[in-house]
């Protein structure tokens, strides 16, 4: 009997499995979920509920384990209104992170001297975005007009 020899994933292959995860958990509650072109700027998905009253754009970021997210150099370019930050996304048990835009350029970390910016582990892996499916309502309740 011989071992097996585990190998690393490719980033790719996190990032897809971290992508497909989110997807997978949207449709569960309700969603209808397409991908956009890989490696293309903006969302990484379009979610849709039923009646087509609502349109979310997701980007996602997949880590293999609990690490910093990069978000590059100018937190003006960050495009889509909800982020969804998978970690150990090539593992049995994903977790993940749902933020507003506003909250990821909120908590963001800048590199000494005008670098990178990232979003700390700290900064993400709080209770109140955890797993926070809730905070993406497929079908918000409609609020009876003014006056009537």
């Amino acid at each position: 009997m011989t071992e097996k020899t585990i190998t690393k994933p490719r980033p790719q292959l996190t990032g897809n499995a971290g992508l497909n995860y989110a997807a997978w958990q949207l449709s569960r509650r309700g969603w209808h979920v397409m991908p956009t072109i890989r490696n293309a700027r903006g969302s990484d998905l379009i979610a849709i509920n039923d009646d087509e009253s609502v349109i979310l754009g997701i980007q996602s970021k997949a880590l293999s384990k609990r690490n910093p997210v990069p978000l590059g150099l100018n937190l003006d370019t960050l495009r889509s209104d909800w982020w969804i930050i998978t970690i150990h996304a090539n593992s049995d048990n994903p977790v993940c992170y749902i933020l507003r835009l506003d909250e990821v350029r909120a908590l963001a970390f800048q590199d000494k001297n005008g670098g990178a910016y990232w979003l700390q582990p700290t900064a993400y892996d709080k209770a109140e975005f955890r797993d926070a499916w809730r905070r993406l309502v497929p079908n918000p309740p409609v609020e009876p007009p003014l006056g009537g």
